[in-house]
């Protein structure tokens, strides 16, 4: 195919659904465009809007596509790779489990001519051509700045903040970590926080982030904020704080504007969540996909440098959104969750102070 330069135009306002798996027909030459996806218990987000989303931009540019879920497995991720480039795939698409994986599926579909891109989380060490993502580091500074709010408002005094921070094997934990350490840390270093319990939890798991937060709470009974790292933490956390009857009394945040995160901001349970308007995600990672797929060769607006592989990988990095309990209609509103979800059973009230319509 005749190789052009194609400039990547980004989208601004953009909205979100679910969808199921799909691929359409074996069209011989026809571009096609394998996706994996990592699992469906971290967050809700992979299954109920990026699968949605990239099968409608691959579906409106007439490319084939293949997209699949590890659920967490490695050996499954790999096996996907594998049968989705014997299945000539022209362009792979992976959102991975950790580096280690995520390098050498990336490595053998260079090796067999497919374009590669990271799609979320970025692959340290690996070959991908391309990266979209949110910034990380901002969202964590918004996480950061959104329990300082939070514990402003409520006149805490020389707060005692526990992290419960993402998966050690994901570089988007540290890069969240990195943003929200970087509001907190000045105010533990000048004695105005006291820093509390800091534990990773390993592979986003809900159950295990409530066993590890509950033991923080005997190690630390008097923890007065919490930075969760996803809305799934978040949860864990507040359920173990329930049962302390803290629920509300400690503010937390979260990340991803779930529908359980919104519920649990509007009940006054979970302090913010920071919203990633997931469409615009997707379709800037399908943008460069089909045009990978139809033989051009798409420009990025940036880079992100990747300091193991020591090289400056092109990305796309797009803005988050800090969801308090007075602006969750900006969710809703959008299209990512919905009015009879969000404000369902005792938070129609709620719903109606705030103006979720």
């Amino acid at each position: 195919m005749r190789t052009r330069t194609l400039a990547l135009a980004l989208p601004l306002g953009l909205v979100a659904a679910f969808g199921v798996a799909a691929c359409s027909d074996d069209g011989g030459d026809k571009p096609k465009v394998g996706v994996i996806l990592p699992d469906s218990k971290s967050s809700a987000r992979w299954e109920t809007a990026d699968r949605k989303y990239l099968s409608e931009a691959f579906k409106a540019a007439g490319v084939d596509y293949d997209i699949q879920n590890a659920q967490d497995d490695k050996a499954q991720f790999q096996t996907i790779a594998d049968q989705m480039i014997t299945n000539g795939v022209n362009v792979l698409i992976i959102v991975n489990l950790d580096s280690g994986t995520g390098k050498a599926v990336l490595d053998k579909a260079k090796a067999q001519g497919v374009a590669t891109i990271d799609y979320d989380r970025l692959t340290l060490g690996g070959s991908a051509q391309y990266y979209v993502s949110f910034d990380n580091v901002k969202v964590g500074t918004l996480l950061g700045q959104g329990v300082v709010k939070c514990l402003t408002d409520a006149k805490a005094a020389k707060p005692v903040i526990s992290y419960l921070n993402g998966s050690p094997t994901d570089n988007n934990a540290t890069l969240l970590k990195q943003g929200y350490d970087g509001v907190l840390k000045p105010k533990f270093d000048a004695g105005e926080y006291v820093k509390g319990p800091d534990e990773a939890v390993p592979g986003w798991d809900n159950p295990t982030a409530g066993t590890i937060f509950e033991q923080m709470l005997v190690q630390k009974p008097d923890i007065a904020g919490v930075v969760a790292a996803n809305d799934g933490l978040a949860n864990a956390a507040i359920a173990a704080l329930k049962k302390q009857k803290l629920n509300g009394k400690v503010p937390v945040t979260g990340q991803d504007a779930t529908t359980e995160g919104l519920r649990n901001v509007l009940a006054g349970d979970q302090c913010m969540t920071v919203y990633k308007p997931i469409k615009q995600e997707a379709d800037a990672v399908s943008r460069l996909a089909i045009g990978l797929a139809k033989g051009e060769k798409p420009t990025a607006p940036g880079t992100v440098h990747d300091p193991e592989g020591n090289r400056d990988v092109p990305s796309v990095l797009l803005e988050p959104q800090s969801i308090f309990k007075a602006n969750v209609n900006d969710v809703v509103k959008d299209g990512y969750a919905t009015k009879q979800d969000v404000c369902a059973g005792d938070l129609a009230a709620k719903c109606a102070e705030v103006g979720v319509n």
